[in-house]
């Protein structure tokens, strides 16, 4: 038996390992079903490129075994194996990775070697849940099989090992205070959440199956009633993981139903369909696979993130993918895998590098190619997905330029009459009846299509177009429209009276003397709360409403923004409701109520047209509502 010190740079190795390098204590198993992944992957590639002469690949697995009453958890695989040289150098110097040492040995005769680990760390994971660790190993070269054993000092011993068939076997003497890992449901919760793509297959225990041999015998008795004898069964390896997930296959040999049944295989609990998918293929300058699945959305912001899954070769590492996929495409679904992704040495914090900004690149331009790629095969299908697609993209649009730029070509802008444009087909559309008369494209555009129904009616009835812009981060898009496109203007409906929105060279001539609307003037204003609305006397036709209330433009915007985060602008969301009374003077109510000497029926007359109004814009509520229904009863007696 040899004895020796294991060779570390640092004292105490195994607290600081237990402690600090791994945050979280379970990811001991998707460590060493890495390793173990590892080392028949090795295999494979030795035996494919002709260096392991006499060997078969075979069909290995990597089995699990627990034994609550040894209180031992075994990982066992058929991989390359240790002599006791290798084992020396592997496992006693902390920090030398095999996985790194063979694929820089077979660089030129391996691509995409599948290869895991690169820190050499990922063994001694297994300290953190085990008092005591064994290895019972066997090279596939001509060597005899060893067991190194430690009990978490830096002492350990190795010796001569009974074991007649290649690979590894790793025992954990699981210390009392990780007796959970030894539960059958513990161990299947984590072989679904780390290794369920595992490419080498994985099996913990048995399950019984219908056997496919055996066909059920249907007899009938004298009164003819037929019994059929139950299924035989039988008990076949349990292997939990799909070994060759959608992501790794190629596009071209699948079809829309494997890509949702996968999209099923991901979010069980996920009732509908995504609405498409993005198949990401790249092995220069980095490698990276995967499908990003784009999901029904609702129209508020309150939108899970952390649905993208990152893998690593199949080894799942984290569902937090931010900084490798763009904030505006966190809200997707789907799976991404590279071995390039940089993470420091527990695998779970990203680390800054020139390589995630080319992925995060990468990411977006092929998810714009992919939309631009729908809108121009299948318009009609693309228009009928927007509403459940527009947040994502106009999300994009103000967070990433280059995606901006990207979407001028697929981004729509729908009308209150289901019409679909892009933004230069639609300014290209209203040019010459909605261009002011200082050159300016007036966009008019309603939120709420019931609720700004007369103001929508009144633009329509001008012959001009009206936009349906109702997401809730629509104030900055139409900011950033506005910057990048010369002498265009966006404008609410119910900003101002239609005569204003687009204002032309014609001048209507009121029929109220100056003198006159002097004295209209307080009369109005003594009747309606100063501090929420500035009267104007504006001389509109003599058909529109007497009184209409509008929303100034600026100050709504700016509240919108704030309210949905808009930077430069915090607190504005607390500033009162602003609202212009717009009064016709060309009205004959108007004249009407300037002429009323009775001030308690002139009064009636402006509550009556104010309630009126305020009813228009969903104002009105409460007492005010209760008066207004009253008033309105007496005025018919």
């Amino acid at each position: 038996m040899a004895k020796g010190n294991i060779n570390v740079s640092v004292e105490n190795i195994f607290p600081l390992i237990k402690k600090f390098l791994y945050s979280d204590h379970e990811i001991f198993l998707r460590e060493l079903i890495s390793n173990a992944t590892d080392a028949t992957s090795k295999m494979k590639h030795l035996v494919a490129m002709g260096e392991a002469e006499g060997v078969e690949y075979g069909n290995p697995n990597i089995e699990i075994i627990a034994d609550k009453e040894a209180k031992t958890l075994r990982i066992i695989d058929q991989g390359i194996g240790m002599s006791e040289e290798e084992v020396e150098k592997y496992i006693n110097q902390i920090a030398f990775s095999g996985a790194e040492e063979f694929i820089d040995k077979y660089k030129d005769k391996v691509e995409d070697s599948g290869i895991i680990g690169h820190f050499g760390l990922g063994f001694y994971s297994a300290f953190m849940v085990a008092e005591k660790v064994d290895i019972i190993t066997k090279s596939f070269k001509d060597a005899p099989a060893v067991k190194w054993s430690c009990d978490g000092s830096p002492n350990y011993t190795i010796e001569p090992a009974e074991k007649e068939t290649r690979g590894s076997e790793i025992v954990l003497h699981i210390a009392d205070d990780s007796l959970e890992f030894l539960e059958d449901s513990r161990i299947n919760e984590l072989l679904s959440k780390y290794n369920r793509f595992n490419q080498i297959p994985i099996k913990f225990g048995t399950k019984e199956i219908n056997d496919p041999e055996f066909t059920p015998q249907t007899t009938k008795d004298e009164d003819g009633k037929e019994t059929t004898e139950p299924h035989k069964k039988i008990s076949v390896d349990n292997i939990i993981n799909n070994t060759a997930p959608a992501w790794t296959k190629k596009p071209a040999d699948l079809e829309t139903e494997d890509y949702n049944n996968f999209y099923r295989e991901l979010y069980p609990a996920q009732f509908e369909e995504p609405l498409f998918n993005i198949h990401l293929n790249v092995d220069y300058p980095f490698n990276l696979t995967g499908i990003l699945y784009f999901p029904k959305l609702s129209r508020n912001m309150d939108i899970q993130k952390d649905k993208i899954q990152l893998y690593q070769n199949q080894v799942f590492i984290t569902d937090n993918v931010e900084g490798i996929v763009p904030d505006f495409l966190q809200m997707l679904k789907g799976v991404i895998d590279s071995p390039d992704i940089p993470l420091n040495v527990s695998r779970s914090y990203l680390q800054a590098d020139g390589a995630v900004k080319k992925i995060s690149g990468y990411i977006t331009k092929k998810i714009a190619d992919k939309l631009s790629s729908l809108f121009k095969n299948n318009r009609e299908d693309f228009e009928q997905k927007w509403d459940d697609i527009k947040l994502i993209i106009e999300y994009g649009m103000l967070s990433d330029d280059k995606f901006y730029d990207k979407a001028q070509k697929f981004a729509l802008y729908p009308t209150v009459d289901n019409a679909y444009f892009t933004f230069e087909e639609f300014k290209e559309k209203i040019k010459d009846a909605q261009t002011d008369k200082d050159g300016n494209t007036i966009v008019l555009y309603a939120a709420h299509k019931e609720a700004q129904h007369g103001y929508i009616q009144e633009a329509k009835e001008k012959g001009y177009e009206v936009l349906l812009l109702d997401s809730p981060i629509i104030s900055h898009l139409i900011q950033k429209l506005e910057g990048s496109n010369e002498k265009v203007k966006f404008t609410r409906v119910d900003s101002d009276h239609i005569d204003n929105l687009i204002k032309k060279d014609e001048e209507k001539i009121s029929k109220l003397s100056d003198e006159e609307k002097e004295a209209l003037k307080p009369i109005i204003e003594a009747n309606v709360p100063k501090e929420n609305y500035t009267v104007q006397l504006e001389a509109l036709d003599s058909s529109s409403n007497p009184f209409s209330i509008t929303v100034p433009e600026f100050m709504r915007r700016m509240k919108e923004m704030s309210q949905s985060g808009g930077a430069g602008m915090f607190g504005m969301e607390n500033m009162p409701e602003m609202y212009n009374l717009v009064v016709n003077t060309n009205n004959d109510l108007i004249k009407e109520i300037l002429d009323t000497k009775d001030e308690a029926a002139q009064k009636a007359l402006i509550s009556q047209a104010f309630d009126l109004a305020k009813l228009s814009q969903n104002l009105l509520h409460g007492e005010e509502l209760t008066n207004f229904i009253k008033r309105s009863y007496q005025m018919i007696k």
